[in-house]
Order: structure tokens, then sequence, then C-alpha cells
């Protein structure tokens, strides 16, 4: 029986994998991380091997959780956008990938602004920040210029784990916009874009939609993966795109507030809405479009503070048979609102929306000797909320409406981090479920093969709300006073982090 359908995402720290059957009952999931590299300060890289990999140990962890794979009918992809992966004629990796939070090629975007930037923003909806592909790939140019002549095709990291999968080389335009040489009206790459990256033509992939089929598993796969060989491969698309679309984001209004690796507000759009401190893409569903305000550390911070202050918690975890972010949810809930005067500013690897700077950097203020790891800790839970509201404070300036917020990502599991952000942002929150980039994936893996009559039909069919959280206006009002000072903090910090 052919009856279930598999999304598989590559977000920024992990891959995580997904199965529902084709009346949107949840399966099954799994899930395992695969490191960054930082060489550098501000430098992020990965190696493309280590998703497959991941993807290949989150499939056992599927089987192993009583999922058969054999019954699996269609699948689709996913991935963090903007990260190009350079392959050689071989269509074999030349270099590790940059990734989109990197912040290496501030020169380079200083550059293209001050002689392309008006014509990049007529073209590509976006400005040049060292998030995107065309600036990463002209710091290539200059400091490893063997690298683009070695580079035979360019992927991105979802194409290329599907084309490991089914050996067809192709990606989706919404994942093509995040390269910056994508033209949006045209809806085709832009060769003159290209060009400024010392990209040519050839070297681009085909386009296709992402509900378009894109291969089926080969043999060689279906050995590596567990996958039947034979099954169908849908094309997939950007996490950002997917995760909107399958926590319900469907109708112009609904606005995402994204708890995972990085963090985004995104409001969806009947129309595009190009400004110059926001990210414009297309929407899942053909017509429309999201706008993005985009921090870039959120639940990356807890895992930060996971791996090097909370070791203790991490050794704690193993013996007790649970997570360590359990145990330190337990010490920020021994705190209070406001963490006893700790507050945390979230720019471990500079910031995007709303400052847009590079030298930022992460901090801990209003620290005393009577503070405690679990000042810490619910500091950083406030920091990431007080930067996501940040963030809408870009879609409040533009004056795009909002009826309604999903909250969704990993953070938003946790009870008391989905609390602080209701209580941050002052509004009713709802949270769907599964509501995350590989449930919309499998989502389209559904509405590709047939399953259902189209995308929107897939979510109405699918999706359930786990909760809704209702801020508490005590708690609102004191948030409101906290994230004045959390701004006030900011502008006095930003000089000393941009002097030279």
């Amino acid at each position: 029986m052919k009856d279930l359908l598999l999304g598989i995402d590559f977000g920024t720290g992990g891959c995580k994998v997904t199965a529902i059957d084709v009346c949107g009952h949840f399966a099954g999931e799994a899930s395992e991380e695969y490191p960054t590299e930082h060489a550098h300060p501000g430098w992020s890289e990965q190696n493309p091997e280590d998703w497959y990999s991941a993807m290949c140990r989150a499939l056992q962890k599927l089987r192993q959780n009583g999922v058969d794979l054999n019954r699996v009918l269609s699948i689709s992809f996913d991935g963090s956008t903007h990260n190009a992966v350079l392959l050689d004629s071989q269509m074999n990796p030349v270099r590790k990938t940059i990734m989109w939070t990197d912040q290496r090629s501030v020169e380079e975007c200083k550059y293209l602004r001050e002689n392309y930037g008006e014509k990049i923003f007529q073209t590509a909806y976006q400005q040049a920040t060292p998030t995107w592909t065309l600036p990463q790939l002209r710091w290539l140019t200059k400091h490893e210029p063997e690298i683009l002549r070695k580079t035979a095709k360019i992927l991105f990291v979802k194409d290329y784990v599907r084309f490991l999968v089914t050996g067809v080389a192709a990606t989706d335009y919404i994942e093509a916009q995040g390269t910056l040489f994508f033209d949006m009206q045209r809806m085709n790459w832009s060769e003159e874009l290209a060009s400024l990256a010392g990209v040519r033509p050839d070297q681009l992939p085909e386009l296709i939609k992402p509900v378009d089929p894109a291969g089926k598993v080969t043999a060689k796969a279906a050995a590596e993966t567990g996958l039947p060989e034979g099954t169908l491969v849908i094309c997939g698309t950007s996490d950002s795109a997917v995760e909107d679309y399958g926590a319900g984001a469907i109708e112009p209004g609904d606005c995402i507030v994204k708890l995972a690796t990085a963090g985004n507000v995104n409001v969806m759009t009947a129309e595009p809405h190009p400004f110059a401190t926001t990210l414009t893409y297309s929407h899942v569903i053909e017509g429309m479009w999201y706008t993005v305000s985009a921090t870039n550390a959120a639940a990356l911070c807890q895992r930060w503070m996971r791996d090097t202050l909370c070791q203790e918690e991490v050794k704690e975890a193993q013996v007790l048979g649970t997570k360590a972010f359990d145990l330190m949810d337990r010490l920020a809930e021994q705190s209070v609102p406001g963490a006893n005067g700790v507050m945390f500013h979230p720019y471990l690897q500079g910031e995007r929306s709303p400052y847009w700077d590079a030298n930022l950097r992460a901090s801990f203020t209003g620290v005393s000797i009577s503070s405690t790891k679990g000042d810490f800790i619910r500091a950083l839970f406030e920091g990431v909320a007080y930067s996501l509201r940040d963030c809408y404070g870009t879609i409040e300036e533009m004056g795009l409406p909002v009826k309604r917020i999903f909250l969704i990502g990993g953070g938003a599991r946790g009870k008391l981090w989905s609390e602080i952000i209701c209580n941050v942002f002052g509004v009713p929150v709802q949270i769907p479920v599964p509501g995350d980039a590989s449930f919309g994936s499998a989502l389209l893996a559904g509405t590709g093969a047939g399953v259902f009559a189209d995308s929107r039909a897939a979510v109405k069919a699918c999706l359930n709300v786990d909760r809704e959280l209702l801020p508490e206006s005590s708690l609102t009002e004191f948030y409101r006073d906290g994230f004045k000072k959390y701004r006030a903090v900011h502008d006095a910090l930003a000089p000393v982090y941009s002097a030279k």
C-alpha cells in the first residue's frame, strides 16, 4: 500500500523528515543535526556531504520508529536558501558551501550597492547584503578564483541532495529568488546580475515549479536511504516558503513568527512589496507573495548556550534520558520576567532586520553578583523575542495588514518561550501542528502526486492548531518597557562594534 507522503527538510542546523498519510494524519518524524563550521569570525560553512548522511540517519530513525518506507508514495524536499553548492563536471562539490548566515562579503555588498544597487533592487526586489548568493560568489571570484573556474553546475542545498537521490539537477523559482540574480518580473535567471557574480548561464540549473516532478529514487539511493526505488520525487522549495505554507499561512494578512535556528516575521500578501530592509519572495500558492523581516539567530542562541555554557545539563539529560533543552527550560522557569535585570541581544552572527549590520555582536548586560544560570537562559529567551519584535516593527513601518499570527519552529514547542513571544507581541498567537517545513514539504509531495486538488486544498485538509495563546496585559506592558530598554542598549553598543 502506497499511502505515505514524506517531507524532508534541510534546515540550517539539521535534517528533519516527516511522514503523513494521504489524509494528512501524522505517521512519524525523525531528525539529525549537522555541524556548521566557523573558521573565522563571521564565517559560516557546511560540508554538503553532511546533509545526505544526516538524511540517511534520519530515515533510519524513522524506520526504527515504526514507519514503513515501502508505503511512501512520493517525497519532496526543502532547504535553507541562498546557499550555493558548487559542483565540478562530475557533479562533486568543489568546496564547502558558504551559508546564508555568513558575513564575509560585506565589502562586496558595499560595492554592489554603490554601483548596481538600483538595478539589483529593480530586478531582484532585494538589497545586496551578505545573506545573498551573489555577493558570496563575488567574494569567491576575488579570494578563490580557481573555485568558480572548476564549477560546472550550481545547485542549492535541497537540490543537491535531491540530485543524489534522483540524478536530476534542477531548482525551483522560489529557491532561485534567493540568489539575487533572479529576475522577479520575468521569473527567470538574470544573466546580467549573474555576471556580477562571475556566473555563466550554463552553470545555472533548470527552473521548475515546487510541485513539479523532479525524478524518481534511483537504485543506488534506494540502497543507501531505504527509500523504495522508483518512488516519485517532487521538487520542493525553500524552507521559509514551505514552512509558511505548511503552517497554514495561505491567505493575505496571515503572519508567521518563526522561532527556529534563525527567526522570521513573514507576512503573506496578494502582490509583491519590495522594501529596502526586508526580503520579498513568491509564495508556494501561485500568485501570492510574502515579505520577510528576519533575524540571524533565534533558536541558534539556545543551541549555542547548550553547547558552550550548559554542559552540566547535557550530561544530566543523558543520565535522565531527557533533553538538555528541557532542563534549561526548568532553570529559566525559576527566574522571573525580566530575568532579574539580565538582558540578551542575540547578534551571534551580526544581524539582518531591522539593522542589516554585520558588525553587531551578541551581549549579556545587566549582570549582577546574584545572577543565576536560569536568569541567563530566560534573558536569552526574552532577547530573541525582543529581536523578533524588532523585526515586526519593519512590517508595521510598511503598513502591511496582519490578520492573525502563527508561531512556528522548534522553539515554539517550549511552553515558556512561546508564552514570552505571545506577551512580547501582545496579541493572540496560534501554534499549528505539525506546522513546520518538513510537514509543508510532505503536503507538496501529495499535491505533486495528485493526492490533493491543489496546494491550498492540501493545507485545509491536513493542518490543525495545537493551541492558542492569549497575552497577559500586565506582562505585555512589562515587556513593552523592556523592549524600549532593549532598543536603547542596541543603540548604545552598535557604535562600539562598528569602530575600527
